[in-house]
């Protein structure tokens, strides 16, 4: 059994990863932004240790966050499934970027490390100074490259921890929409998959996986120099600093 956080996980596919991996025997504790989504998250996912609250748009919640997960913790598994994607781009980053970043950061290292991309991150910008100096124009895309950057970069730095990406398809969720045409089901069972832990395939680190498949992705994510200036400007704009362990 392995201890398991998951980030977003009062709805959508933080959901069902949560209720698959409790079918699975393991420990969950999840995240709502609120008490009353965090209310719905327990109702709807029966068997859930605990339910932690924070509204990932402000940096001191998040940050408080990382202080409770490690007072319960601590944690063999973290996943970082909580994303916005039609919002501002103030919340996209606050969100898609820098709460992994500051959670991965302040949170004690797991054994495991999922982080959600998508396949939408192939049109992001690699160079990540807008982050610091033109917020503006940060898009869903440019959040998704960063989290591939950042998980690239704790694959790079954190050898005993095993970092990977999931691309999980435009699957119908509330963020997805009813049409989305992907496989609800295959959206999230490559996370519950890597955080499993089944196998020697599953056993690897910085790579981007969609339907428990390695996948091409934007080159620059693997770009050492890039890699840097985003956990510099992270740095920067958090004040908190990546620790090399």
């Amino acid at each position: 059994m392995a201890r398991i956080f998951i980030t977003g996980s009062a709805a959508g596919l933080g959901q069902f990863t949560g209720q698959s991996l409790i079918s699975k025997g393991h420990e969950v504790v999840l995240h709502a932004r609120n008490e009353a989504r965090g209310k719905e998250a327990l109702n709807a996912t029966p068997g859930a240790k605990a339910v932690l609250l924070a509204d990932l748009c402000e940096p001191e919640a998040t940050k408080r966050l990382a202080a409770e997960v490690n007072g319960m913790g601590p944690f063999d598994v973290v996943i970082h499934n909580a994303g916005v994607y039609q919002a501002p781009a103030a919340q996209l980053l606050a969100v898609n970027t820098l709460a992994p970043y500051i959670l991965t950061s302040l949170i004690k290292m797991p054994r495991r490390l999922i982080y959600l991309s998508s396949g939408m991150h192939l049109g992001g910008h690699a160079n990540s100074s807008d982050i610091k100096n033109n917020i503006n124009r940060i898009s869903y895309s440019d959040t998704k490259l960063h989290v591939l950057m950042l998980c690239k970069a704790v694959a790079r730095k954190w050898p005993a921890v095993y970092a990977n990406a999931v691309d999980p398809g435009w699957v119908p969720t509330k963020m997805g929409g009813a049409g989305a045409p992907d496989d609800l089901q295959k959206g999230f069972e490559t996370q519950v998959w890597l955080a499993d832990g089944k196998g020697k395939e599953a056993n690897v680190s910085g790579k981007y996986f969609f339907h428990r498949e390695e996948q091409s992705y934007h080159t620059g994510a693997d770009d050492l120099q890039l890699q840097e200036h985003f956990l510099e400007v992270c740095r920067e704009v958090t004040g908190i600093s990546f620790p090399d362990r």
